[in-house]
């Protein structure tokens, strides 16, 4: 299993960004977004992979995630934002705006399906980027393989629909800026293991596709 010197590597575009890495300690900041849905789904979630980052990769890692709306000032404190949820999403004209600005400057996002918000998600992301469409990720993509090898791509998790797992890239003048896993619900694999009643193979396979996420942002 390879690892990574992630560390050197986190000065990319955005100034802020780079200031608060150089603080000491890397974490995924939760998207609170409006419209009635729930943002907060799955609490353990994110605590749970920032522990596994830090026990299987060089990334110095926090203990908790931490929570951020688009207009709040400490958004570009935050390289990594990610979002889940089973409902509406909705993003004022504002929100809109600065997620765009956020993305463009070097962030980075990743929306994780918990089931219900995949037509408001990509309704409310048709705003933040008009031209630009949603590609799958072909598993030879080097995000499956960033630490973790997957061989056959994204895994799934948790089943809803029936419907294949998918990782769908959003690209802006050809860089990767967001990425949203859809049909398998990674969030469901982080959580504490009483909570949903996943296989540990299940879990293990989802903590591990979330290490090669954070690993590959960070690295690009």
């Amino acid at each position: 299993m390879r690892r990574y010197v992630v560390w050197v590597l986190l000065c990319f575009s955005m100034p802020p960004q780079a200031q608060a890495l150089a603080e000491g300690t890397f974490t995924i900041a939760r998207l609170q977004y409006g419209g009635g849905g729930d943002w907060y789904s799955d609490p353990s979630s994110l605590p749970n992979l920032l522990r596994f980052l830090r026990e299987n990769t060089l990334v110095d890692a926090a203990v908790e995630e931490v929570r951020v709306e688009l207009l709040d000032e400490e958004l570009f404190s935050y390289p990594y934002l990610y979002m889940t949820g089973h409902g509406n999403i909705s993003f004022s004209t504002a929100e809109v705006e600065r997620l765009r600005r956020y993305l463009e400057s070097g962030g980075f996002l990743h929306a994780d399906d918990n089931y219900g918000m995949d037509e408001s998600f990509r309704r409310e992301m048709k705003k933040v980027f008009p031209l630009s469409k949603w590609v799958e990720l072909p598993p030879e993509h080097e995000i499956f393989h960033s630490h973790f090898d997957f061989p056959s791509g994204l895994p799934k998790i948790h089943e809803h629909d029936g419907k294949r797992p998918q990782a769908l890239a959003l690209f802006v003048a050809d860089r990767l800026v967001a990425i949203y896993t859809y049909e398998t619900d990674l969030g469901d694999g982080w959580e504490d293991e009483a909570v949903h009643d996943n296989p540990p193979s299940k879990r293990l396979d989802a903590l591990r596709m979330g290490v090669n996420i954070v690993v590959w942002a960070l690295s690009h």
